[in-house]
């Protein structure tokens, strides 16, 4: 599941998770990375009795296509790019982002830390502050009960469950 370090903008708004009262673009982001980070956390609980492993993964900061609906002035406030148009400096690129990716789905050694939120082609240390360019995990994108209490939600609003099901 591809996460990122927005994930430290959110927990769950588990009171008001579709924003019904009151909507906030950088909160809404930071809950889906949230999500994003904990689907991976339970889906691996859900297929360790059949060897699937699942995993979180930060990409790291990339200017994509992604932020072409956000305004210049905007861009430059959040400090990714500076007056004159130029990267800020540790972006990567799309090709360095995709690097943890591939590290994921394919490094034996990670089998070991299923459910694992990774970054930098490692697995995250738990994160030191609110600093989002230092990264790390903060303790509610990888929390059991968290993401088993998703699961049970995301599993009512749509219907389906169909991976607790086969895993059975």
């Amino acid at each position: 599941m591809v996460a990122s370090s927005g994930h430290f903008l959110s927990d769950i708004r588990w009171n008001d998770p579709h924003f019904s009262r009151g909507y906030d673009l950088w909160r809404a982001y930071g809950q889906s990375k949230t999500a994003n980070a904990l689907f991976a956390t339970h889906l691996d609980v859900i297929g360790a009795a059949t060897g699937l492993h699942a995993y979180a993964v930060h990409p790291g900061s990339i200017l994509t296509p992604l932020q072409r609906n956000i305004a210049r002035a905007e861009q430059i406030a959040q400090g990714w790019i500076g007056s004159d148009g130029t990267h800020a400096d540790g972006f990567k690129t799309p090709a360095q982002g995709a690097a943890t990716a591939v590290w994921a789905a394919t490094a034996a050694p990670l089998a070991g830390y299923g459910g694992a939120y990774c970054q930098d082609c490692d697995v995250a240390e738990p994160a030191a502050d609110d600093d989002m360019l230092v990264g790390g995990v903060k303790s509610w994108a990888v929390d059991p009960g968290s993401a088993a209490r998703l699961w049970a939600m995301s599993s009512e609003l749509t219907g389906l469950d169909n991976f607790s099901e086969h895993a059975r």
